[in-house]
């Protein structure tokens, strides 16, 4: 997978189109991430021990990979994301400024 953890995606397609984020986790076998403020989902929960409080609590699910796309932290615009390697190290390539987002 292109992005990683603390990347900043804006969503592409679906209900949250035109949003973006910061990244929170990635699931590379499964192909979804989970970023803040996007795909917010409504879980009931029940009073338990745990939970001393029931009722409606909202939370961010999982987004597949294809629907978002990452942000440049150079140009701040959406881009794909070429892997080069320098000096021994694979390195992110922005397509559209050319600049290097981070090492792997």
């Amino acid at each position: 997978m292109k992005i990683k953890k603390n990347d900043i995606v804006t969503v592409i397609s679906g209900k949250d189109k035109g949003k973006s984020g910061k990244v929170l986790k990635v699931f590379p076998k499964q192909q979804t991430l989970i970023a803040e403020k996007i795909n917010f989902i409504k879980r009931h929960t029940r009073p338990t021990k745990k939970v001393q409080q029931g009722g409606i609590l909202q939370k961010e699910a999982p987004i597949h990979v294809s629907k978002v796309m990452l942000i440049c932290n150079k140009c701040g615009k959406k881009t794909k994301v070429k892997i080069e390697r320098h000096s021994g190290k694979s390195v992110r390539i922005c397509k559209k400024c050319k600049e290097m987002i981070d090492l792997k």
